[in-house]
């Protein structure tokens, strides 16, 4: 790991005098609350249902995909998977399926699994952990396609992803199963090569990887999973490997219908306490905040600056999104491994992901700096926002500036009186504690 010590900051900043840090108040806001309420009786239901002679896995090693993505329950649904396929005799297997994340190392990605406490005792199957790949094919535009050593050598693969959107172009097929062939099991190798042309491409390339793997290797059944704006399982799908992209298609309409959004708009700070690969491959969802390292996400919100106050620790010291900040805590930036970050986007080529934003000492003179830097705001009473991470967005705290709009809106409850944010005595926020 490469750490960097920034030297500290002092400047003076003119007309400090009129900013005044507003009284924030907890809003809860209001989205379909569509969940999974048992998912290993849903898994086995699915697998049952959709899975034509079952007979045929017996005597079969089976590899289980397993992304970097964080999914609410990920650890109970692969669990579920390994268990009915060892049921019908099947010898089930684990590989991580992330391209570059963990450092693009293999102890790196077997210690992202464990934040999600997948591990082989948790599981009771082994994890094959490796960045060695096979290549299988290529593309017509002589884009070469790899895949893991071990899930090429198996009897039959698993794809297992959530569906959602990307945070990088727009298709039919986004962030899901598709993806997970072309970049997920593809490795570091892999997904080098298949960024190589850009994320313009992807939207037409992704669904061709996606045939030409079925082609080539034995893909056993595919496990979609879509969230709710609330982080909960809302839908999970298993199909049969013939209708891999059909099913593709249909969960990312799914989740993009229940994706969580802000029901204010107009905001002149937005405060987001974490980021993290585990959130999103940009370390929180341009989706919803409507910054992103590329372009289609300026319409979304109106959003003046952004403070991003820290990593979570599932991110294991990874920075990317930090780019998008408009400032940051030296705190922040020295938690960061440099390496790790750099490798992951170098793989996905828009090297702007690798910058990082200017900084100050506290929490204290970000906020004072961002507001003090909008342009023709009110300085006395700022539309300040505060979340804990894109997928925390049902309680947030917003300041006094939205007050009616919130009492006016019918998908937003108030939940507190304004209060003062609460700073510790050396400056910096004290975390937010919302009602479960």
């Amino acid at each position: 790991m490469k750490f960097i010590d920034f030297p500290k900051v002092d400047i003076k900043i003119e007309g400090m005098e009129i900013v005044r840090i507003p009284k924030t108040f907890r809003i809860r806001q209001l989205y379909d609350k569509t969940q999974i309420m048992d998912i290993p009786a849903h898994i086995r239901s699915q697998m049952a249902d959709n899975l034509k002679d079952r007979s045929r896995f017996s005597g079969k090693k089976l590899c289980i995909t397993a992304g970097s993505r964080g999914i609410p329950n990920i650890d109970l649904i692969i669990k579920t998977v390994v268990d009915e396929l060892k049921k019908l005799g099947a010898e089930p297997f684990i590989v991580p399926a992330m391209g570059s994340h963990g450092g693009a190392t293999a102890e790196g990605q077997l210690e992202m699994l464990a934040t999600f406490n997948i591990t082989e005792k948790s599981m009771g199957v082994p994890i094959k952990s490796s960045m060695d790949v096979v290549l299988i094919g290529e593309l017509h535009d002589g884009t070469p396609l790899y895949c893991d050593k071990f899930a090429a050598q198996s009897d039959g693969i698993v794809l297992l992803n959530k569906v959602n959107p990307h945070t990088d172009f727009r298709g039919k097929h986004e962030s899901g199963l598709a993806k997970m062939l072309a970049i997920g099991l593809a490795k570091h190798v892999g997904a080098s090569q298949f960024h190589m042309k850009g994320f313009a491409s992807f939207a037409e390339r992704i669904p061709q990887v996606c045939d030409i793997f079925i082609d080539k290797l034995p893909i056993a059944f595919g496990v979609g999973i879509v969230q709710n704006a609330y982080d909960k399982v809302r839908h999970i799908e298993i199909m049969e490997k013939e209708l891999i992209l059909e099913k593709d298609a249909e969960l990312l309409r799914i989740a993009k219908a229940g994706l969580a959004s802000f029901k204010i708009d107009d905001i002149d700070v937005l405060i987001i306490d974490e980021i993290g690969k585990n959130i999103c491959g940009n370390g929180f969802d341009p989706n919803i905040v409507g910054r992103g390292p590329s372009p289609g996400f300026e319409g979304i919100l109106n959003l003046k600056k952004l403070f991003i106050r820290g990593l979570n620790e599932e991110t294991h010291h990874s920075g990317c999104g930090i780019s998008m900040a408009d400032a940051t805590t030296r705190r922040c930036l020295k938690s960061i491994d440099i390496e790790t970050t750099w490798i992951n986007v170098v793989t996905s080529t828009v090297l702007g992901g690798g910058s990082l934003p200017m900084y100050m000492e506290t929490d204290r003179e970000v906020l004072m700096l961002l507001i003090r830097t909008c342009n023709g705001i009110d300085y006395g009473n700022p539309r300040v926002v505060r979340i804990k991470n894109t997928m925390s967005m049902d309680q947030i705290e917003v300041s006094e500036a939205f007050l009616d709009e919130c009492r006016a809106h019918p998908e937003i409850e108030i939940l507190s009186e304004p209060h003062d944010i609460e700073f510790d005595s050396e400056g910096f926020m004290t975390e937010l504690r919302f009602e479960s």
